[in-house]
């Protein structure tokens, strides 16, 4: 069976020029998560699918999600990813974007070489393409939040199922399409993403701020240098006294070169108000929102086991 990192070699053999695709194969040979392959491959293993036709897909995913890291990290000016340089770090911005966007065309290159009823290999780009368009919408949304006076914290997560969860959601229901499961099932799998992709964000909103930084894998306090309106500043805000909120509306507003004075002020609020404990226990809400979407699944118990305890696990994940 070939494993995705052989599935990336060979896509990407003999390829030239080379400051285009050298670029696609350092992020994709990185080791990482590699959540939204294993989400494909859960859907399609609920229902007894072939292992081959999954990679496949799984791959398509996989590419399609590391297209999106390339281009967030030259609009963020993160340095760091899965505690490497980032791509634009070690090239430059160019050569990113366009690494970036072959790459995202190599993802749908893939949806090609699946080998089922063609009606399928429609309906799953259908979602591929949707998935697409909606995480630009989320990445849109992130982007004009930065400079928008007020966030509600409704927006954010709505922002967040753009940005991070469709991806779980689409996932699981194009595993799902490729095996031909019943509609439900399709459904409550989408559902069960979508759920859990916002647990995911909301846990990553807290490991930005609290992560060891050896282990997280990429700047900590990054989101307060970026003055990004997670959860956790939102939450703040709503907890904050007259003189906590004028700090912190201060601290997001007024440039400074202070990075660490900024990441301990912010994040003394923080402590201060228990933000913290007030998103995990956000993300253990969602998470049993998402087992409850899971119990709509008609698949055996013992079927669906990975895919609640990959929920379970994202209670106490470290990076």
């Amino acid at each position: 069976m070939k494993t995705l990192e052989q599935e990336f070699q060979a896509v990407l053999a003999d390829k030239k020029p080379a400051n285009l695709y050298e670029p696609i194969s350092y992020i994709l040979m990185q080791p990482g998560k590699r959540l939204r392959p294993q989400l494909v491959h859960m859907a399609v293993d609920l229902f007894d699918g072939s292992y081959e036709q999954a990679q496949l897909l799984a791959s398509a995913f996989e590419m399609l999600h590391n297209f999106t890291l390339i281009h967030d990290d030259i609009m963020d000016m993160a340095p760091i990813r899965r505690g490497k340089a980032t791509v634009y770090k070690k090239w430059n911005s160019n050569i990113a974007i366009l690494s970036g966007d072959a790459l995202a065309i190599m993802a749908f290159q893939q949806l090609l070489k699946l080998d089922c009823d063609n009606q399928i290999v429609i309906d799953i780009a259908k979602v591929f393409s949707e998935t697409s368009l909606e995480i630009c919408e989320g990445q849109q949304f992130d982007l004009d939040f930065e400079t928008q006076k007020t966030v509600t914290i409704d927006e954010y997560i709505n922002m967040i199922r753009l940005k991070t969860a469709v991806m779980f959601a689409g996932c699981l229901k194009a595993g799902s399409i490729l095996v031909s499961a019943d509609a439900e099932s399709q459904q409550a799998l989408y559902d069960f993403g979508i759920d859990l992709g916002i647990a995911f964000q909301l846990a990553d909103d807290n490991l930005d701020v609290y992560a060891d930084v050896a282990t997280f894998g990429k700047t900590v306090g990054g989101d307060i240098r970026d003055n990004k309106k997670t959860f956790l500043y939102l939450k703040a805000l709503e907890l904050a006294s007259a003189e906590q909120k004028q700090q912190l509306q201060q601290w997001f507003s007024t440039p400074t070169t202070d990075f660490e004075g900024k990441y301990e002020a912010v994040k003394q609020i923080f402590d201060d108000l228990g933000v913290r404990k007030v998103t995990d226990d956000e993300v253990l809400r969602y998470v049993n929102k998402a087992l409850a979407d899971l119990d709509r699944v008609h698949a055996g118990e013992e079927k669906k086991k990975a895919l609640h305890d990959l929920a379970v696990k994202l209670i106490n994940r470290e990076k």
